[in-house]
């Protein structure tokens, strides 16, 4: 018989910190506060995405090359397969980050090239959707950076400005 381990990987647990912070306690009951992990919280790398175009950044950011042309054209064409995708509508930018880090992970693991990331293009008022502002910020954060080589807008077909073709690193 063997022993199971009571102790939960890192992408088990930031997929349980998403679903436990979305629950709501019982009647009568009181809700536990549920500690954010070890991962880094959104708010720095949202700061980064809202800052003014004209403001300095920091010297220590990287940010990530964006798709050469002949692999942009292949993917939206559809010679090239998109091995997984991720729609993060609807999501707060908490459980987006959460949703985003956990899934890019399993398929950097996985030994995937190529994933869509949807993130809607945002509310009809006019105004660009925060997930779309943000999650190319965060896929240039030093925590996303072991897992994801480059990044580009989508072509059309595959939701244009409302989506990101993201290309992971080999695995080593």
């Amino acid at each position: 018989m063997s022993r199971r381990s009571d102790r939960l990987s890192e992408d088990d647990r930031v997929l349980w910190n998403l679903v436990a912070r979305t629950a709501k306690p019982l009647k009568g009951k009181i809700a536990v506060d549920i500690a954010a992990g070890a991962r880094p919280p959104p708010s720095q790398s949202v700061q980064a995405a809202a800052s003014p175009a004209g403001a300095a950044k920091p010297k220590t950011q990287h940010v990530s090359h964006a798709l050469d042309e002949p692999t942009l054209d292949k993917l939206s064409k559809g010679r090239l397969p998109i091995e997984g995708r991720v729609d993060l509508h609807g999501l707060t930018q908490d459980e987006a980050y959460s949703l985003l880090f956990s899934f890019l992970h399993r398929a950097h693991a996985g030994g995937i090239r190529y994933v869509l990331v949807i993130t809607g293009k945002g509310s009809s008022s006019g105004g660009d959707g925060v997930l779309r502002r943000a999650v190319p910020a965060w896929l240039s954060t030093p925590a996303f950076r072991p897992l994801v080589s480059s990044h580009d807008h989508a072509a059309r077909n595959h939701g244009g400005s409302g989506a990101l073709y993201v290309r992971l690193r080999r695995v080593r």
